[in-house]
């Protein structure tokens, strides 16, 4: 069997997420001591506890998933899991599949992903920024409904997730326009988010600028696992190109369905989902449902899925 890792981005987060896999894996709550080191508090209480209004700000929950994602991947290697063909992370979690593939070191990507974060919220003001789920549409006439909608504001394709779900990105009357406009193309479901950064909208180009610094200075090495780019879903092909793509990840629409379409073209059969929650896992049924999927969400999870790929 071949397979492939993928690694979940923001909104998978929850109070007392990997509680259960940290009883168990103490290489868990190593992860999250060094993420702690890196940033200056102490990341698992926060995980651990709460209050959610705080894991949910986006300087809090983009290192957290991070952490999240690399601590389960240490957990899998730690208990003889072999090591998947090829990898990628959805948005935020692109930066834990370089992690995992060894193009960067934990450390120093958790404060980079801090800074990203941080750089995201002050792009946009508080209350200015939208993304919604467009749904029952095709690719094409949500492109369409966002040109239109751009007379009243900015409104952007930002995430391809599956055939017949776009998240949109803009600011607010953008985005309020764009639902009108889609609802009246006959979308079965159009909804606004519960998010306030327009994250892969053209309006975090100021931030990717200054973040792009920021990259150049990262001590990026060649991959030792093959990492697809969410940017247009092809292989890396080393630090130089990671840099570069990386560059223009945070303003650049996730191509999710490109991503799984690549794998499954290069022979992957089963994809199993790195960290916390299901989403990307239920995503991947819906891009192709030839491909089976595995979530390691807990220990159980985490046996299942290496009997999975081991048969």
């Amino acid at each position: 069997m071949t397979f492939a890792f993928i690694f979940p981005g923001q909104g998978s987060q929850s109070v007392g997420m990997q509680e259960n896999l940290a009883a168990d894996h103490p290489i868990v709550r190593e992860t999250y001591e060094e993420a702690s080191d890196a940033l200056g508090f102490d990341m698992y209480s926060l995980v651990k506890d709460g209050p959610k209004e705080t894991l949910d700000e986006t300087v809090n929950t983009q290192p957290a998933m991070l952490t999240a994602g690399i601590a389960t991947w240490r957990a899998w290697q730690q208990s003889g899991g072999d090591t998947p063909a090829m990898i990628a992370g959805h948005s935020l979690g692109e930066y834990s599949a370089l992690v995992a593939s060894g193009a960067l070191p934990f450390h120093d990507t958790v404060s980079l992903v801090r800074k990203r974060a941080e750089l995201m919220q002050d792009a946009v003001p508080a209350g200015e920024g939208a993304m919604a789920a467009i749904i029952g549409l095709d690719d094409e006439a949500v492109i369409e409904a966002c040109q239109m909608a751009s007379e009243n504001g900015v409104a952007e394709a930002a995430n391809f997730n599956t055939p017949g779900q776009v998240v949109v990105a803009g600011d607010k009357s953008g985005i309020e326009s764009l639902i009108e406009f889609a609802q009246a193309a006959g979308a079965r479901r159009a909804m606004m988010l519960a998010v306030s950064v327009p994250a892969h909208s053209s309006l975090m180009r100021s931030a990717g600028e200054t973040l792009a610094a920021l990259i150049q200075e990262s001590p990026f090495s060649d991959p030792t696992i093959t990492v697809i780019s969410s940017v247009d879903g092809m292989p890396y092909t080393g630090a130089e190109d990671m840099r570069a793509r990386m560059q223009a990840q945070v303003y650049s629409p996730v191509r999710w369905v490109n991503v799984i379409n690549h794998m499954q073209a290069s022979g992957v059969n089963s994809i199993i989902e790195c960290g916390p929650g299901k989403v990307l896992a239920g995503l991947v049924r819906r891009i192709d449902r030839s491909i089976s999927v595995a979530c390691i969400d807990s220990t159980v999870a985490l046996q299942t899925a290496m009997n999975g790929v081991s048969e």
